[in-house]
């Protein structure tokens, strides 16, 4: 009843992880380009820190943390 219960429990891990490396890539991927050139690495850097900064104040204030 349970042959091979196990080896179907890591299958899913597999594939989740193979599926989430694919998203990423294809997410990514054309973004390499972008990066070559100094402006547009720097550009692209300033609105990951922009966005991760708007996150973080974002869930301080709803969750009622101490502000900065």
């Amino acid at each position: 009843m349970f042959d091979g219960f196990w080896d179907n429990v890591f299958r899913y891990q597999r594939y989740f992880i193979t599926t989430l490396l694919g998203i990423l890539l294809n997410t990514f991927a054309p973004l390499a380009p972008l990066l070559k050139r100094p402006v547009t690495l720097i550009a692209l850097l300033g609105f990951f820190a922009g966005g991760l900064v708007f996150v973080t104040l974002t869930l301080r204030a709803m969750l009622g943390l101490s502000t900065i």
